[in-house]
């Protein structure tokens, strides 16, 4: 006779075979990711905007070393077991330490040579911001009510809030993170993923993983299954050449969207949100089909600017404001 497990059984054996969710590794992730964009960077057609990002992943990981540990909520934690959903939503949960890490960040990139003349102003802009306005940007953002004024500093806000939110990520437990639904968003603090990787080593060898853009959670997902819609019909694959197959477009034609897949079997250095970043000719490519992308790279915005039509994208570099 054949018996139902229970959840808590599931969740064991789920741990035994694979890891259900990969907390980021602060001390490390920044400064590979601004490695792995210097690396990408070479012979790429948009290389000075990635050594742009890279600079202000250097910051990131600057930043991160002067930040206090985080208090976690312990009732945000058995609520969100309790009713399966996310622990700390983005947009509701503003630590007010990421203005700290901002000014960090800007005091660092405002001295670093070789950064566009052009950004000065933009940086000296956000330094003397009223916290009050800083805080109804990152919630925009954060909520993807994107204004057009909002785009050139964009990259900076969000860079900073993801060093706060990812410190707090990585200060939880496995236990703590809840199962969720809907499984496409981060179950840590409810962002959208920015890319699918493949990930290799270890238990997590051979599993896909949705990185979260916001907290760098990442939570596993099964191949073959929409990131966006959860559907595992009409899942079809886009490449371009060059990029061979470290970095595709994984389509459905059921709700019409599409997120890229990183594949560390491919590349073992492979980084979900560099490689998402330098993959930008693929995102062009995909601007030809019927597919729209499911969701933004926090570090290269594509805003809806109030003054163009509804449907009339634009896609803004913050170096060339």
């Amino acid at each position: 006779m054949q018996r139902i497990l229970q959840r808590g059984e599931i969740e064991a054996i789920d741990q035994i075979n694979f890891p259900r969710i990969r907390l980021p590794e602060i001390g490390s992730l920044f400064a590979e990711r601004a490695a792995r964009l210097r690396q990408l960077a070479d012979g790429n057609p948009i290389a000075d905007y990635i050594l742009f990002v890279a600079q202000i992943v250097d910051a990131q990981h600057q930043a991160l070393a002067s930040l206090p540990a985080p208090e976690l909520p312990g009732d945000a934690i058995a609520l969100a077991q309790q009713h399966s959903m996310p622990l700390m939503p983005a947009a509701d949960h503003l630590d007010p330490a990421w203005h700290q890490v901002l000014d960090t960040m800007l005091a660092r990139l405002g001295s670093t040579h070789g950064l566009p003349a052009a950004l000065q102003p933009l940086i000296g802009a956000l330094r003397e911001m009223p916290h009050s306005e800083r805080e109804a940007v990152a919630s925009r953002l954060l909520q993807k009510e994107v204004a057009a004024r909002d785009v050139g500093m964009a990259p900076f806000v969000m860079a900073a809030l993801q060093v706060v939110f990812t410190q707090r990520a990585a200060h939880l437990s496995v236990s703590d993170v809840p199962y969720t639904e809907p499984a496409s968003i981060c179950p840590v603090c409810a962002s959208e993923p920015v890319a699918s990787v493949l990930r290799i080593g270890g238990k997590a060898n051979g599993h896909r993983y949705l990185h979260c853009g916001t907290c760098c959670t990442e939570w596993h997902m099964v191949r073959v299954k929409c990131s966006h819609c959860e559907s595992t019909k009409g899942i079809q694959y886009q490449g371009v050449e060059g990029l061979g197959e470290v970095v595709t477009a994984e389509t459905c034609t059921e709700c019409g969207s599409y997120r890229k897949v990183v594949n560390q079997e491919k590349d073992p250095l492979a980084e979900p949100l560099a490689d998402d970043l330098a993959s930008l000719m693929l995102d062009l490519l995909m601007s030809e089909t019927p597919f729209k992308r499911a969701s933004t790279n926090p570090l290269l915005y594509v805003a809806f600017a109030e003054e163009q039509a509804e449907g009339d994208q634009a896609l803004v570099d913050p170096a060339a404001e």
